[in-house]
């Protein structure tokens, strides 16, 4: 079968992930389509020319999707659903995961079906890989360098449909213990980005671990390299109302 596939560049090449992040985002907003860049600036050239008779016949392919430098999600069936020769584009089109035919879904149902099952595979394979990737690997707030006691929080929750998509700016790398402290609402963000350790926490006196939790209030987490990666104001805001709610 044939295939396709995002690049997802190692880290201080050329070209980091904003293409792939472009396709992520566009499939977590709900596009029932996304876009596909032609290799390089001619439409007819064979890399490409074989995309326009895969759309022509509504050939299925494999859609080899970057989660992280050098890994990939196999998406199957794909189809090509359009063709823009000015905009060096082709529109990609998901579809139906467990039918028995390789046919584009006709319908909406059947097309938000198919989106909905690429969304599952997608936020459990690439949300934690995007997030610690877009800080080098490190904890944002220790700095702690060790991807194995990292993780991926939900700046707001997945269950919340508006807000809580599985993107880099909904995401925040935490140690395991500042994760819990996170999500139990001991230690609160900021949209200015400052670290607030509860009343709780600030009045109890018990080892160094709880020491260095004080030590956090009123810091400033240590930010990705890239503007466009930093958490975002207004789901911090949401969460901070939430933190302070629980004090």
């Amino acid at each position: 079968m044939l295939s396709i596939r995002t690049v997802f560049p190692k880290p201080g090449g050329k070209v980091w992930y904003d293409d792939q992040r472009e396709v992520h985002r566009q499939i977590f907003e709900g596009h029932e389509t996304v876009d596909y860049a032609f290799m390089g600036q001619d439409p007819d050239a064979a890399d490409n020319r074989w995309l326009r008779e895969a759309f022509e016949n509504r050939i299925p392919i494999i859609y080899f999707l970057g989660i992280a430098p050098g890994r990939y999600q196999a998406i199957l069936p794909i189809f090509i659903a359009g063709w823009d020769d000015k905009a060096l584009k082709a529109r990609v089109a998901f579809g139906m995961p467990d039918q028995e035919g390789l046919a584009p879904p006709e319908t909406a149902p059947e097309r938000r079906y198919a989106l909905r099952a690429v969304k599952q595979r997608l936020h459990q394979a690439s949300f934690r890989e995007a997030v610690i990737a877009a800080y080098d690997g490190r904890c944002a707030v220790s700095r702690l360098p060790e991807a194995l006691l990292l993780d991926a929080a939900h700046i707001v929750a997945d269950k919340d449909e508006k807000l809580g998509q599985p993107v880099v700016s909904n995401g925040i790398p935490l140690s395991k213990i500042h994760h819990a402290a996170f999500d139990a609402h001991l230690i609160g963000i900021d949209p200015d980005y400052r670290l607030h350790v509860s009343v709780r926490l600030l009045g109890q006196k018990d080892g160094p671990m709880l020491e260095a939790l004080k030590r956090l209030n009123g810091e400033a987490i240590h930010l990705p390299g890239r503007v466009k990666d930093y958490p975002d104001r207004d789901r911090l805001a949401l969460r901070f109302e939430r933190f302070k709610a629980a004090e």
